[in-house]
C-alpha cells in the first residue's frame, strides 16, 4: 500500500510540475510570430493555432488554464508575439484584445492607386482587390457626392490603423468616414464633387500651404473665362487610369483621349484626381481673390504667377535661366 500511495504521490508531483513547466516557463517564439485569430474560434482552435505557431508548448494545458480563469473570452484579432512570453502572459494578452495594428500612412496627394499599394505594401490584402473596392464602392459617399465615378477624393489623407480582420471595404469605409469629418468641420457641404475635384488639382499642383489658394484662384479665374485648365496632373491621371503612364509626362500625352485631360476638354475633370487633405480642400473652398491666369515653377518648391500670358513668359524664361537652359 505505502508503495502504490509513493507512486500515486510522484506521479501528481510530476504530473504538477509538467503542467507548471507548460504554463510558467516562458517560451520563445520564432522571430515576429503573427497569429490571426478570427472570430468564432474555439478555445482549442486558438490553443492549436498557437501551439503550430510556437507560442505555447501544450493545446491541453493553454485548456487547463483557461478553466481555471473561469473560460473568460478571448478576442479575435491578429497578435504578434516577438518575444518570450508565458502561457498565462499569452492568454491575458489574447483576452485583454492587445491585438496588432498595421500602420498605413497616406500622404495628401495619394491616389486610389497608390493608396492601394500601401494597403498592399502592409499586408492587409492586395492593391487589385483594394481598387476593385475603391472603385466600385460610390454607395460610400453617394450622398454627398452622388455623381462619384469612385471613391477617389474621399479617402482622407492620414494615419490608419488597421487590422487584418477588417475587410478592405472596411478600411475605405473608415477613410470616407475621416473625409466626412473634416468636410463638416470646414463647412463643406455644398458642390461637394466639384471642390472636391478642384482640390485635388490644387494639392498636386503645389506643395506649399501658402500657395494652394493662389493656385486655387487660377483654375477658378480659368474657369470663369472658359479657359482650358491644362493641368498637367490631371493628364497624368487620364493616363494611370488607362494603365499608361510611365512615370513621366511627354508633350505627346497631352492629345490622350480622355475626359480627365484638361488639355483636351473644357472644364473641371469629371472627378478627382487624387485625395486632396485639409489645406487643398479649404483652398478650393476659400480661394484667394486675384487676377492670375498662370502660374509656373520658379525651381524652389514654389511659383511665379502671371495675370497674362505675357507676364508668363518672361517667368517660364527667368526659371529655364535659373535651370541653366536657354
Amino acid at each position: 500500500m505505502r508503495t502504490l500511495i509513493t507512486l500515486f504521490l510522484i506521479t501528481v508531483l510530476a504530473a504538477a510540475g509538467w503542467a507548471a513547466w507548460q504554463i510558467y516557463a516562458p517560451v520563445t517564439p520564432p522571430a515576429n510570430t503573427s497569429i490571426l485569430l478570427r472570430s468564432g474560434y474555439s478555445t482549442r482552435r486558438i490553443a492549436v493555432e498557437l501551439k503550430k505557431a510556437g507560442v505555447i508548448r501544450s493545446v491541453f494545458a493553454f485548456r487547463l488554464w483557461q478553466a481555471v480563469r473561469h473560460n473568460r473570452s478571448l478576442k479575435a484579432g491578429e497578435y504578434l508575439f516577438d518575444h518570450p512570453a508565458t502561457l498565462p502572459q499569452v492568454e491575458d494578452r489574447i483576452a485583454r484584445g492587445d491585438i496588432y495594428f498595421h500602420v498605413v500612412t497616406i500622404p495628401e496627394g495619394y491616389t486610389i492607386f497608390d493608396i492601394a499599394k500601401a494597403i498592399e505594401d502592409a499586408g492587409l490584402g492586395s492593391s487589385q482587390d483594394f481598387l476593385q473596392v475603391a472603385q466600385t464602392r460610390t454607395k460610400l459617399i453617394a450622398d454627398l457626392a452622388p455623381e462619384a465615378k469612385s471613391l477617389e477624393g474621399y479617402l482622407f489623407p492620414n494615419t490608419y490603423q488597421f487590422t487584418r480582420t477588417q475587410t478592405l471595404e472596411e478600411m475605405a469605409a473608415e477613410m470616407v468616414h475621416q473625409f466626412r469629418q473634416v468636410a463638416q468641420q470646414i463647412g463643406l457641404n455644398a458642390d461637394v464633387q466639384r471642390t472636391v475635384t478642384m482640390a485635388s488639382i490644387v494639392e498636386k499642383e503645389t506643395a506649399a500651404p501658402e500657395e494652394r489658394p493662389q493656385v486655387a484662384s487660377v483654375y477658378y479665374n480659368r474657369l470663369r473665362l472658359k479657359m482650358a485648365l491644362d493641368a498637367d496632373p490631371s493628364v497624368i491621371y487620364a493616363e494611370l487610369l488607362a494603365g499608361a503612364y510611365t512615370g513621366s509626362l511627354h508633350h505627346a500625352d497631352l492629345a490622350v483621349a480622355s475626359p480627365y485631360n484638361t488639355y483636351r476638354y473644357p472644364g473641371l475633370p469629371p472627378g478627382p484626381i487624387a485625395n486632396p487633405g485639409r489645406g487643398a480642400l479649404e483652398a478650393a473652398l476659400h480661394p484667394a481673390t486675384t487676377h492670375f491666369l498662370y502660374f509656373v515653377s520658379n525651381g524652389n518648391g514654389h511659383h511665379w504667377f502671371a495675370r497674362n500670358l505675357e507676364e508668363h513668359n518672361r517667368n517660364v524664361t527667368a526659371y529655364r535661366h535659373a535651370l541653366g537652359l536657354r
